[in-house]
C-alpha cells in the first residue's frame, strides 16, 4: 500500500511480505524505488527523501503493543537503504494501514494504535478515524506542507529522549562547541544538531532552494555534522541519515521557533515531526542556542509552533516540576494513495 504520511509518503508493507533477509529486502526496496538515480525514474521513489521511504508493519507480540513498524530511508541518489532513524510522518499512515490489513481491530468512532518503533525501541500512540468500524481518510484537518484536508491523526509520544543516542544529551552538556559554532546535541526521537542559523551564515529565513545552493553554509555544516556524529553516539555518520542540522532563527509568524533542516545533506521542505519535537525540547533548555531566539509559552503544558519553509508544525510538550519534557504530541493527517501490487 503507498500512503501519504504527515508531509511524506512511501510504502507500507507487511512484513512477512518482504524477504526475510536484509540483503535481499534492501536490494528489492531499491529496485521499487528506482534506486540509485536521481529521477527515481524506474521505480516509485518521487526522486526526493520525503517520497523515497518504507514502512514494514506487523502484529506485535509485546505487551500493550499492538504493532511493530520499522522504518527505512531509501536513499535516492545511493544503493543504502538504512534503518537509522525513525520517521514520524511515515508513522502517521501506520494505524490506518495496520487497521485496514487487520492486524487491528477497528472500534466504532476512533481507534487506539499503539506501535512499536523499531528503530528505536520507543513506543507511539496514533488514533485513527474509525467511524462505523471503517478507516476514514476524510477531515477537515490541514497541515502545513500538504494540501487539502483530511482525517486528523494525533500521536503521542511518551519515552522518545534518547531513542538513538542513549540519552536525550548525549554529551551530558546542552551546549557544545563544534568547529567554534555552539551546537545542541539532541535525541528526543530524532537525533538533531541545533545550530543558530546565523552562526553557520544563513538567516534561518531562506527557501529550500536557496539553501539547497548554499554550497558554503551545507559544507560548513556538514563539517560540524561529522564531528557531532560520533560524540552523539552514532559513529561514523559519513553515510548515515542522521543527525539531522537543525538552523534556527527567532520565529516571524507568531510561532515558538523558526527552522530550517537539512536531512543530513538536503534541505527539507518542511520538518520531520520528531525533528521538530527535538527542536521544540531544545527550546526549553536555557543556554541552548534554539532558547536564545525561542518564543516559549508559559505552563506544564505547552504548544510550540515550529515554523519551516512550509507551514508550521505544532508540538504538544508536557514538562514536570523541574520543567523536563515528560511527553510529547503532535497533529498529522495520512491518506491512503494505492493498493495493489508493486514490480521489481
Amino acid at each position: 500500500m503507498w500512503l501519504r504520511g504527515g508531509t511524506s509518503k512511501g510504502g507500507f508493507f507487511i512484513a512477512s511480505d518482504l524477504p526475510a533477509d536484509t540483503a535481499a529486502r534492501d536490494a528489492f526496496l531499491l529496485r521499487v524505488m528506482g534506486s540509485p538515480d536521481l529521477r527515481q525514474i524506474d521505480g516509485m521513489g518521487g526522486a526526493d527523501p520525503l517520497t523515497s521511504k518504507v514502512a514494514v508493519v506487523s502484529r506485535s507480540h509485546r505487551p500493550g503493543v499492538d504493532v511493530d513498524y520499522l522504518f527505512l530511508q531509501v536513499f535516492v541518489d545511493k544503493p543504502v537503504v538504512t534503518d537509522a532513524q525513525n520517521c514520524g510522518n511515515i508513522l502517521a499512515g501506520v494505524g490506518p494501514f495496520a487497521i485496514e490489513r487487520g492486524l487491528v481491530a477497528a472500534g466504532l468512532a476512533t481507534t487506539r494504535v499503539a506501535i512499536f518503533m523499531v528503530n528505536t525501541g520507543q513506543v507511539a500512540v496514533a488514533t485513527v478515524a474509525t467511524p462505523g468500524g471503517v478507516v476514514t481518510y476524510a477531515g477537515d484537518a490541514r497541515i502545513d506542507g500538504v494540501p487539502g484536508t483530511a482525517a486528523l491523526v494525533p500521536l503521542e509520544f511518551t519515552d522518545t529522549a534518547g531513542s538513538s543516542c542513549g540519552a536525550l544529551l548525549p554529551t551530558g552538556n546542552a551546549v557544545d562547541t563544534i568547529e567554534g559554532v555552539a551546537c545542541t546535541l539532541i535525541d528526543n526521537g530524532m537525533p538533531c544538531v541545533v545550530i543558530a542559523a546565523a552562526d553557520v551564515g544563513a538567516s534561518g529565513f531562506e527557501s529550500r532552494e536557496a539553501l539547497d545552493v548554499a554550497n558554503v553554509v551545507k559544507t560548513r555544516i556538514e563539517a560540524i555534522r561529522l564531528i557531532a556524529g560520533p560524540l552523539m553516539n552514532l559513529g561514523d555518520v559519513a553515510d548515515k541519515s542522521v543527525p539531522k542540522m537543525m538552523l534556527v532563527a527567532p520565529p516571524r509568524d507568531g510561532g515558538a521557533v523558526t527552522v530550517r533542516s537539512f536531512i543530513p545533506k538536503r534541505a527539507h521542505a518542511s520538518i520531520g515531526v520528531l525533528g521538530a519535537v527535538s527542536v521544540a525540547t531544545a527550546c526549553l533548555i536555557p543556554g541552548t542556542p534554539a532558547a536564545a531566539v525561542a518564543v516559549v509559552p508559559a505552563g506544564t503544558r505547552k504548544t510550540l509552533s515550529v515554523e519551516h519553509p512550509s507551514g508550521e508544525t505544532s508540538c504538544v510538550l508536557e514538562t514536570d516540576g523541574t520543567g523536563a519534557v515528560v511527553s510529547a504530541g503532535v497533529l498529522r493527517t495520512a491518506r491512503k494513495l494505492m493498493d495493489g501490487k508493486v514490480f521489481e
